[in-house]
């Protein structure tokens, strides 16, 4: 039986945190996944693999979706992608440090169908916070332990 390092999949267009990630897998002997479009050029590194997909609307999401695995954990903070993720098994994590689970996810799709509603209607609707140094180092932190989890599952 071959042991499969753990993988990290990152939707890597908007996500702030690509060196934290790349220093946490190295760190814990995993691997990341960055996919992103044409628009974004992301480099690859040690245990760090890049994949470029076309500009078209939601082909990271989809090239996500559709390669995840139920052992991968998925770092993004697009709501709908986080519902595919946890839909194949895989464990989600956001930008920002925060856990989405299966229990999350109906109320944050509510509230960002709720937000989109309200743009289209012409009312304005608070942007996130500002991505803050304490929002790294609980993101890495977070993914850390996520990792160190599934290689003790992994070890049993």
């Amino acid at each position: 039986m071959t042991f499969e390092r753990n993988r990290v999949v990152v939707d890597g267009d908007a996500c702030p945190v690509k060196s934290e990630i790349a220093r946490t897998v190295r760190g814990c002997g995993a691997t990341a996944l960055l996919v992103s479009s044409h628009a974004h050029v992301l480099q690859p590194e040690p245990s760090v693999e890049v994949v470029t997909v076309d500009a078209s609307d939601q082909a990271a999401d989809l090239y996500i979706a559709n390669m995840l695995k139920k052992s991968d954990i998925l770092v993004t903070g697009d709501y709908g992608l986080a519902a595919l993720g946890l839909a194949r098994g895989a464990a989600v994590i956001t930008p920002r440090g925060k856990l989405i689970r299966e229990e999350d996810i109906e109320g944050l799709l509510a509230q960002r169908h709720f937000s989109a509603k309200q743009r289209r209607g012409g009312q304005r609707t608070k942007g996130p916070k500002p991505f803050t140094d304490e929002d790294r180092d609980r993101f890495q932190q977070k993914l850390t332990t996520l990792l160190q989890g599934m290689q003790e599952k992994h070890n049993v």
